[in-house]
């Protein structure tokens, strides 16, 4: 009764209070189902479209049927010449060629020689005549060695001076580990996404014995000898003219209070070869306990060119002073109306991907050639679908609600148009930051596909 008792008599306002709990319920809807596609739905956006195309393609080809009737028109001048094609009663089998094994494969080669030398009908004296060769691939299991380093007194017989050589270095300080192990351990756990319980389970099954706490010394050990390199790729990286990057949350375990927090892992990508470059690509990580933008900023002070990456509110001060370019995404762009798409079929939303795809489609003509070509293509074609997308979104936020998915989606193009458009004019920005994304692709299968991934990464306060 209280409920009803403060709803309005007037029935103009309980209508507009009735749409907007239909708009508020509307939106709700379409973020739960973002959610559970995004926790239980496949990855790739592309895969329906792709799907289609294929279905139309196929519809094309002829039919058996046809392929059959045509087939003697179209033989018949030349049947002479190869005989009655009638005759065949079925197709003639072709014997699958043997694979050939990569050539650094170590060979290990069997000799299988006929145990009589002689002939067995006749006794008379065998000559080689050729041989058949074939091969099989084989696994040897990985396999443990101890590394024995003996060093020799040596004693004067005169004056009893002691002469030794000092003992080699090892890559952890009085540990037992040598670089080979160190080096699988580490692979294991972050390329495999083997988390170190597993990998001790591995290891005990061969007899040696390596507890979890062990195995995440070294890796704690490991990464400080690995600094000098990730220093000289974080140099490297930001010596490009543009860099591509993201943010991933990662969870982090609290020491002795049993629980976890969120922090972030950033990568920031070099990586111009769609432009034409053959300058190697590299990926440069780094890890921040939160996600505050001064984060972004300790990590790229100094840096002068363009930055490709989502419209985190968090980059917006490197972007004030103009030393730094901001390049916008059309993937988040289009993911919004994507989303949509798959909610309730909005044709809205299927008019917006279809004219944001008919602008990868003029990308795909580019990739690889130098800036100056694609800054060409892209200006003759691009830039007036992208006008007409423009008065398309316009016209269409002023028809829809103010509220509604679709007004949203399309209040996020049009807030970041100048961004979202840069790389139409400067040939070396690409048109999203997927490059940034595939980066981050390792880190978060670690982190899904194994929870126990968060119990090596701990605060350092």
């Amino acid at each position: 009764m209280t409920e009803a008792a403060s709803l309005p008599n007037d029935v103009a306002a309980l209508k507009r209070l009735l749409a907007s709990r239909d708009e508020t319920i509307a939106q709700l809807t379409a973020e739960i189902a973002r959610l559970k596609r995004w926790t239980y739905g496949r990855s790739s956006e592309r895969m329906a479209e792709l799907m289609g195309q294929l279905q139309l393609a196929l519809g094309d080809l002829p039919t058996p049927d046809d392929t059959m009737v045509a087939t003697p028109v179209a033989t018949a001048p030349d049947s002479d010449r190869f005989g009655d094609l009638s005759a065949v009663a079925e197709p003639v089998a072709v014997r699958r060629k043997s694979r050939e094994f990569p050539a650094h494969l170590p060979r290990e080669t069997t000799v299988h020689t006929p145990s009589n030398c002689g002939c067995p009908e006749c006794g008379g004296k065998m000559r080689a005549l050729g041989e058949d060769v074939s091969e099989m691939l084989d696994y040897v299991p990985g396999y443990f060695k101890v590394l024995r380093h003996v060093r020799p007194k040596l004693t004067c017989s005169h004056c009893s001076k002691v002469v030794q050589r000092a003992a080699p270095s090892r890559p952890i300080a009085r540990g037992m580990a040598g670089a080979g192990l160190l080096a699988q351990v580490l692979v294991s756990k972050y390329a495999d996404h083997t988390p170190l319980y597993r990998q001790a389970g591995i290891y005990r099954r061969a007899g040696i014995d390596l507890d979890r706490a062990t195995l995440a010394s070294w890796v704690r050990e490991a990464g400080r000898l690995l600094e000098p390199l990730a220093d000289a790729a974080g140099r490297y990286v930001r010596e490009a003219e543009k860099i591509h990057t993201d943010d991933t949350p990662v969870p982090v375990l609290e020491p002795g209070r049993g629980k976890t927090r969120t922090a972030r892992l950033w990568t920031y990508v070099r990586d111009d070869r769609p432009a034409g470059s053959r300058a190697p690509p590299a990926v440069w990580y780094q890890y921040s306990p939160d996600r505050k933008s001064e984060r972004p900023r300790a990590h790229l002070r100094g840096y002068r060119g363009i930055l490709q990456a989502d419209a985190y509110s968090g980059y917006d001060a490197l972007y004030r002073d103009g030393t730094i370019i901001e390049a916008g995404c059309w993937a988040h762009a289009r993911r919004k109306f994507y989303d949509l798409f798959e909610l309730d079929r909005s044709p809205l939303a299927e008019e917006a991907i279809l004219r944001i795809s008919a602008l990868y489609a003029i990308e795909r003509e580019v990739r690889g050639q130098i800036p100056a070509v694609r800054q060409s293509v892209r200006r003759a074609r691009a830039h007036p679908l992208l006008n007409s997308l423009k008065r398309w979104l316009e016209y269409t936020h002023s028809q829809v609600s103010a509220k509604s998915g679709i007004a949203k989606a399309i209040r996020y193009s049009l807030s970041h148009w100048q961004a979202l458009t840069r790389y139409c004019e400067d040939g070396r920005i690409e048109v999203d930051n997927n490059t940034a994304e595939r980066s981050i692709r390792p880190l978060v299968l670690g982190r899904r596909v194994i929870p126990p991934f968060l119990t090596v990464v701990k605060s350092r306060g």
